[in-house]
């Protein structure tokens, strides 16, 4: 199983990007995908999913602002971050949820993409 995030950067508050999930290894169709953050000195938080029906669920903290798709062609997923806080400033994950889950990850992490949200 291979997960790499990227996409993200330094952004002012108020300011929006785009993340990218690509992944190979397990069938992505059929896997609800999760968006994970971890901001310096906390433990790792969970963001958001798309599940394989394209429901969405957030966190309360990022709702109205982040939204979550996929594009199973390209076995893939997105998180769009807009109006961006400095606390949602961390490295974020993306994860596959386990199976007949919505929020709860396997163990197996890829590499994240750093987040600074900062004027």
């Amino acid at each position: 199983v291979q997960l790499q995030a990227y996409g993200g950067g330094l952004v002012q508050p108020g300011g929006s990007l785009r993340l990218t999930c690509e992944t190979s290894g397990f069938t992505f169709s059929t896997t609800h995908m999760g968006w994970y953050r971890q901001a310096p000195g906390k433990q790792r938080e969970f963001v958001a999913t798309i599940a394989t029906t394209d429901r969405t669920i957030y966190a309360d903290s990022v709702k109205g602002r982040f939204t979550a798709s996929r594009d199973n062609q390209k076995n893939a997923a997105y998180l769009q971050m807009n109006n961006l806080k400095p606390e949602d400033t961390g490295i974020y994950y993306c994860n596959r949820q386990r199976i007949g889950q919505y929020t709860i990850p396997y163990d197996q992490w890829g590499q994240g993409t750093l987040v600074t949200v900062s004027s």
